[in-house]
């Protein structure tokens, strides 16, 4: 799946099959589900989930909570917009 693909999909109901739950939970994010966004991600225990974690903590700004996902992710938090975080996550999983 490309970028475009997935954006695209956002239009429907339900996520694409096949997803890994990382995309799974971006999509949910960007249908206004944080909820079943947070739900999906926050069991999951590695550094794409970390980044994920600390994207949608940032969104709810909860900064304190944010930071230290970034920090498990090996990331610091980003200065641009959460539109743009939110694609570069979405492309670095999707370039995996």
């Amino acid at each position: 799946m490309n970028f475009e693909l997935f954006t695209h999909s956002l239009l429907n109901n339900h996520p694409p099959k096949g997803l890994s739950k990382h995309l799974e939970a971006l999509w949910y994010d960007a249908k206004d589900d944080w909820e079943k966004a947070h739900t999906i991600i926050q069991n999951i225990d590695d550094g794409a989930a970390a980044w994920i974690h600390a994207y949608l903590h940032r969104k709810e700004g909860d900064i304190w909570n944010a930071d230290y996902w970034y920090s498990r992710a090996g990331k610091s938090r980003p200065s641009v917009h959460l539109e743009k975080e939110w694609e570069a996550i979405a492309k670095e999983l999707m370039s995996r």
